[in-house]
């Protein structure tokens, strides 16, 4: 077991910075994803914690250990990579051996080893097979194996399910985390998929252009987004965001239409202002208003019926707003209804930072 801490850690290719100073601690046995957008550093930040990037700058310890200089192969870790990254000509025994081969581990240990992971992953039956013969979710399972024999003290994975198809990216991340429940070992995953963010981790860390955005449990980064960035990238579909202005205790939203009690905020702005609410938080309006919570004037434009639910695609104040709502409730495109939320699910965001206000 290990923990994982950064330190004001650095990457730079030449003069241009991609990753900015970012400070992060994974305790023992955690399952830490680090989850956003193509280029936002979280692939070089794991690279640099496999040893297979050159630090710029901070550093980085395992263990309470520096390990800046240390080689990739005497870090004690073992990465899972997006391409499985397995020998051709191998079978699956010989592939989740090798390294074990390499390091010169005895025969008989390499077999209880391999048998062992084979069987936690459900491979018992293909250890002769070479991976031309393997479907995209075996060959996972059998880069995963390669890695458990090891038995490293911290798991890196970097994008392993995005070449799956849906179906199977679902299964394979309740297999990675009934894995990780059962083994115990620290793990860093780093995904551009906020599902797998979402389901897998302990804690999330939210990346954005080089710098950390925020660190919480998904529930903290879902419900109590620190900024517009975390709010608008985190959920499906992603948040309503409106402009708006702020008198007193109202929110003026968009073109003024629709207004909002913002008491149970603790502070309050006078800048420009982004008001949120989540699409799942939002009904349509039946019966009296009640206290504590908002209505707003919507024109329905689009309605999509998913099954388990039904999305409302509107217009709110000149701007789009979307509501998830049960899957009897299908208005018509072009009518006008009411919809309604509690005021303390909404969000307030400094336009000009970023920043939620609490």
């Amino acid at each position: 077991m290990a923990t994982v801490e950064f330190r004001k850690l650095v990457k730079r290719y030449g003069t241009i910075e991609v990753v900015h100073g970012i400070d992060l601690a994974v305790a023992d046995g955690e399952f830490v994803v680090l989850v956003g957008p193509s280029g936002c550093g979280k692939s070089t930040s794991l690279r640099m914690l496999a040893g297979l990037e050159e630090i710029s700058g901070g550093e980085i310890l395992i263990n309470g250990r520096v390990v800046n200089e240390v080689e990739p192969r005497d870090r004690d870790i073992a990465m899972v990579f997006q391409d499985y990254a397995l020998y051709p000509h191998l079978s699956v025994y010989e592939n989740m051996a090798f390294s074990l081969q390499y390091r010169d581990v005895p025969r008989k240990e390499i077999r209880q080893r391999v048998s062992e992971a084979a069987e936690t992953l459900g491979l018992t039956e293909l250890l002769q097979r070479k991976p031309k013969e393997l479907s995209g979710g075996q060959r996972q399972r059998v880069a995963m194996g390669r890695a458990i024999v090891r038995k490293p003290e911290v798991f890196l994975f970097d994008e392993p399910l995005s070449n799956l198809d849906a179906k199977l990216r679902a299964s394979m991340r309740v297999e990675i985390r009934k894995l990780h429940n059962r083994l115990g070992v620290t793990t860093v995953y780093v995904t551009h998929d906020q599902v797998e963010a979402m389901t897998l981790a302990d804690r999330v860390v939210v990346m954005n252009g080089g710098h950390i955005e925020q660190i919480g449990t998904p529930e903290e980064v879902y419900h109590r987004p620190r900024s517009l960035f975390v709010a608008s990238f985190i959920g499906s579909p992603t948040m309503n965001l409106l402009p708006a202005r702020v008198e007193d205790t109202t929110a003026f939203l968009g073109d003024g239409s629709a207004q909002i009690d913002v008491r149970h905020l603790n502070r309050v702005v006078r800048n420009g202002h982004r008001f949120g609410v989540r699409a799942e938080d939002v009904s349509i309006a039946e019966g009296p208003l009640l206290e504590g919570y908002s209505e707003v004037k919507a024109t329905v434009e689009l309605v999509e019926a998913l099954g388990a639910d039904t999305l409302v695609l509107t217009g709110v104040a000149g701007s789009s707003f979307v509501a998830r709502v049960k899957p009897e409730m299908k208005p018509k495109a072009g009518e006008v209804i009411a919809l309604r939320f509690r005021n303390d699910k909404t969000h307030l965001f400094d336009a000009q930072t970023g920043e939620a206000v609490r």
